[in-house]
């Protein structure tokens, strides 16, 4: 018989499972082994979107130094397809790895320059870790493309001897990548097989959402129904019942609480697209608007970005998809303050 919520306690199981309520976690090591990726993104409106999401679960206690830390001199975590996952998770992703490239046209290409392959190996081997630009390009076949990547040879062959599991990024150099063999990268670790790496994987993405449709974490946890909600669920079943206390946070707008657009409107009833690659005319919310929590209901976008020329954390619009109570705008305006003091800025401006 299929688990059967109402919407608030499904909105407490999702805040909850994405640490978000008012138990902060200790440290970026158990943020990122609990949610199980930080996604990498260059925006940097208001802060990177993984140093934001780290620091809407541990507020001060992060830093963006301990995230490079953990990336370059612990080995704690790894970077891969733009994601940072834990390293202990490694063993759940190298079978995959290993059947890259899936797809006939990634194929030939990799077999058309096999020599070039063996050579940014060995160049690797020998004098690595390296940049991009430091890899001669020796393609005896260029890589056809309509878009960015035509003829940009080295950076597809190391992209796709990165998604093989045969090179790694090893740190970086400002936004360059530096480049290395794998097996000076990643640690020895036994690889799962494809079908049960899947299997929990799913399991730990259920975990890190909470609740969730099956196209998202397969058959893992238990079958639920959601009041108001059409069809069916999975939801992790240790989370179902648990004490909640929430608290506001400003969400980036690649939080995994919010990231599933469809969810977080069935859940949340909240509406959200990011609108950065849209002409500003036809933006609603913000170039780079983050969503607002508070307890456990999201109430709003807030439109800021970061001056750090001035020291400043400008302030465009708070638009509220409810109207907010005094308790809730003295507790966004408390979290912009937190937001502007991390970021190291001076000030806050309210502008138009």
């Amino acid at each position: 018989m299929s688990n059967v919520l109402d919407r608030v306690e499904a909105r407490r199981i999702a805040i909850r499972a994405q640490l978000l309520d008012a138990r902060r976690p200790a440290d970026l090591l158990t943020v990122v082994n609990h949610l199980t990726l930080l996604q990498l993104d260059p925006t940097a409106a208001v802060a990177p979107s993984a140093d934001l999401v780290a620091w809407t679960r541990l507020g001060d206690a992060y830093r963006p130094a301990h995230l490079l830390e953990a990336l370059e001199r612990d080995r704690t975590v790894f970077e891969h397809h733009a994601m940072v996952r834990p390293m202990a998770d490694l063993g759940l992703y190298l079978a995959e790895m290993a059947e890259a490239p899936r797809d006939d046209r990634r194929r030939e290409w990799l077999r058309a320059n096999d020599s070039f392959r063996r050579h940014v190996l060995d160049l690797l081997r020998g004098s690595g870790p390296l940049l991009s630009r430091e890899i001669p390009d020796r393609a005896d076949v260029p890589w056809p493309s309509t878009g960015w990547t035509n003829n940009r040879n080295v950076t597809q062959m190391l992209e796709f001897l990165a998604a093989r599991g045969e090179i790694a990024i090893s740190g970086r150099q400002g936004r360059q990548r530096r480049w290395d063999l794998a097996e000076r990268v990643y640690p020895a670790t036994t690889v799962v097989e494809v079908t049960e790496a899947h299997r929990l994987r799913d399991e730990k993405r259920l975990r890190a959402l909470g609740i969730a449709r099956a196209t998202m974490v397969g058959e893992a946890g238990e079958a639920a129904r959601v009041d108001g909600t059409p069809g069916t669920w999975r939801v992790d079943p240790t989370a179902i019942g648990g004490s909640f206390v929430g608290r506001t946070a400003l969400l980036s707008p690649f939080d995994r609480l919010i990231h599933d657009r469809k969810r977080i409107q069935e859940l949340f009833g909240f509406e959200y697209h990011l609108e950065m690659y849209a002409p500003k005319a036809q933006r609603r919310w913000g170039y780079y608007a983050l969503p607002v929590l508070h307890d456990d209901r999201l109430i709003g976008k807030v439109d800021a970005t970061a001056d750090r020329g001035n020291s400043t954390l400008r302030l465009h619009a708070i638009h509220q998809d409810v109207p907010f109570t005094h308790a809730m705008t003295a507790a966004v305006h408390a979290e912009l303050e937190a937001l502007a003091s991390w970021l190291g800025m001076a000030t806050i401006s309210t502008t138009t």
